[in-house]
């Protein structure tokens, strides 16, 4: 039987067995233990940091609306989350959307499976990790990041909407990453759908019952998220939204173009 080789993306480079090093490029980054040599190697970093910027900028600049979905890497093919996702990836294109995930397997897998596989453009953004995952096969566009925060300041910046399976801790991170970016107003209100009310209610029960009581949000905090188990009401919260604010906008262009047009003398 064939030995399999470990093999680890590592940004633009392909390693397998012996080359492949102990630690990700984010450890190396965020361990100040030990010898202070780490000063001499951060300016080599930013601009490492830097690259991927330019790179996830680069091959998304034309990248058409899009909504990313998030969700357990774990989750097998047989499962009705895997299903669900799938639709959920089908019936975004459906509507006009590109499907962002983390490329990975799981959740992300099956929404870019949908996506792709209904005809539409599915974009994958994977991450260098300890144990090798390597972008899925329903990818048309695919970047490898080695930083977290670049990967996820990527995931806000070209998508529309956010879509949340259940998952782990890295589908919470990114959850409560996208509240905390619409609470504070860093990124526009748009929607966050969480899909699985058995899986979700009881975070979104804590939440009514133990954080907003104690002042720690507000009431209208707990709008910002909507929880369902419909893919097609999931879709829907998403196409409403944005119908309203396009909306919105051209009311507000209408109402300047009419102050211009009073204010020139012509």
């Amino acid at each position: 039987m064939k030995r399999e080789i470990r093999t680890r993306r590592q940004g633009p480079a392909t390693l397998r067995g012996k080359a492949i090093p102990p630690t990700t490029t984010d450890q190396r980054l965020l361990d100040r233990r030990g010898p202070t040599d780490w000063v001499h190697a951060d300016p080599w970093r930013v601009l490492r940091i830097q690259a991927e910027f330019v790179e996830g900028f680069g091959l998304l600049a034309e990248l058409p609306k899009a909504v990313s979905v998030f969700g357990s890497a774990r989750t097998r093919p047989d499962t009705a989350e895997y299903k669900l996702g799938t639709e959920i990836g089908a019936k975004l294109n459906e509507a006009g959307y590109a499907v962002i995930t983390g490329g990975g397997p799981g959740i992300m897998e099956a929404a870019n499976k949908g996506c792709h596989e209904a005809g539409g453009l599915s974009v994958g953004l994977g991450i260098e990790l300890p144990f090798e995952q390597s972008l899925n096969d329903h990818i048309d566009i695919g970047v490898q990041f080695r930083y977290f925060f670049v990967r996820k300041t990527v995931f806000v910046k070209y998508s529309q909407a956010f879509v949340v399976l259940p998952g782990g801790y890295g589908t919470l991170d990114e959850l409560f990453e996208a509240i905390t970016l619409v609470q504070t107003g860093k990124i526009t209100r748009f929607p966050i759908v969480l899909v699985g009310t058995d899986y979700w209610g009881g975070l979104l029960d804590w939440i009514r019952k133990s954080v907003l009581p104690a002042g720690n949000i507000s009431a209208d905090d707990l709008d910002l998220i909507h929880l369902t188990d419909d893919p097609d009401e999931a879709v829907r919260v998403i196409v409403e939204a944005h119908d309203a604010e396009q909306r919105k906008r051209e009311e507000i262009e209408a109402v300047a173009e009419v102050a211009r047009r009073a204010g020139d003398p012509s």
